[in-house]
């Protein structure tokens, strides 16, 4: 017997009532409304918690909240303008109005070079040079530095030696050398750089470029180019009207010959509180190896005693003369002949 249609219908609604059951709705009702920033995926929920429902079923509640927030989160998005994108319906989102904290701190801006602040003293303008040069011998585009540029070692088979060097000298060598010295300035260059930027003492470093440099910085600019040569300046020609140099160097402080009586007793005593409270430092290591290395000079020192006591016995004894009977002159061994026949 065929089923009416009311019930078929019935069954039908009954059907997509239990299946709807199964999902909550989309619809969220919270007493404040939360603050919701698009742009950083964020919601913040002030609204108070049930404490006997939290205290009930901790998890539950957690679960229940955590979905009803993002819930009203992805209906702020879906206000958002949409699109399509390879069969994927895509949300622009906004820019976050929410600022949020730095994992690492702000970077500091990198100190400029020595070259760089005379550059921007001078105005010039740094141009920025193209990685390829066109090579006239090759008529192809090769690297301006590195592996396979014009200036490679590898490229050069053939070096002319000039007439001012002596003909024996080895070119290549000589060239790679030169290679080698430039490299290091350049490394030399570059951590000197890194000193300036951390504000650390750097040897020979001279006098920074300044724009209205004084009398006085002139002065000292001389004195330290004087100075500079293999000679300190011992062999240089003075300038006509040049100032002497004063004060160019660091002088000692000596403390006053007589006086302040005071200053001299708390400093003795204070080098004594030192000396009697400090406690010896001892390096263990030191200490450790300085011990083996005399433990092997006194042990080398014995076996050269023994050597030299084995050496003594062994000139006074019969082992190094040939074996000869007591009785006759007749000689057990071979003995060794000289060119005329005659015997040792």
């Amino acid at each position: 017997m065929a089923t009416p249609t009311s019930e078929l219908v019935e069954n039908v609604l009954k059907a997509a009532d239990e299946e709807a059951k199964k999902f909550k709705t989309i619809g969220v009702l919270k007493d404040i409304d939360l603050a919701i920033d698009p742009g950083n995926l964020l919601a913040v929920d002030v609204n108070p918690i049930d404490e006997k429902a939290f205290r009930s079923n901790k998890e539950d509640y957690l679960k229940k909240l955590t979905r009803d927030n993002t819930q009203l989160l992805f209906n702020d998005l879906w206000k958002l303008p949409v699109q399509k994108v390879e069969d994927a319906v895509v949300v622009e989102l906004p820019d976050p109005t929410t600022p949020l904290p730095r994992e690492k701190p702000v970077p500091k801006a990198k100190p400029a070079t020595r070259w760089e602040q005379y550059a921007q003293l001078k105005g010039i303008q740094n141009k920025k040079k193209g990685r390829k040069v066109w090579d006239e011998e090759q008529k192809k585009w090769v690297p301006r530095w590195g592996y396979g540029s014009k200036n490679d070692l590898k490229q050069d088979w053939l070096l002319e030696v000039p007439g001012s060097v002596d003909p024996n000298t080895d070119m290549f060598a000589k060239k790679r050398g030169e290679k080698r010295e430039r490299t290091s300035k350049n490394e030399l260059q570059r951590l000197k750089n890194i000193a300036r930027g951390q504000k650390l003492k750097v040897a020979g470093e001279g006098l920074k470029p300044t724009a209205n440099p004084s009398r006085n910085v002139v002065n000292k600019a001389i004195h330290i180019a004087k100075q500079s040569t293999a000679s300190i300046g011992k062999f240089e020609e003075k300038l006509p009207k040049e100032p002497r140099a004063k004060n160019m160097g660091k002088r000692r402080k000596f403390e006053p010959v007589f006086g302040g009586l005071g200053k001299e007793k708390d400093r003795e005593k204070h080098i004594l509180d030192v000396i009697l409270k400090k406690k010896p430092r001892m390096d263990i290591t030191k200490a450790t190896n300085r011990e083996m290395v005399e433990q092997q000079q006194d042990g080398s020192k014995d076996d050269d005693r023994k050597r030299q006591r084995v050496g003594k016995k062994g000139k006074g004894s019969n082992r190094a003369l040939p074996k000869i009977s007591r009785k006759g002159n007749k000689v057990r061994g071979k003995a060794k002949t000289s060119k005329k026949g005659r015997r040792r």
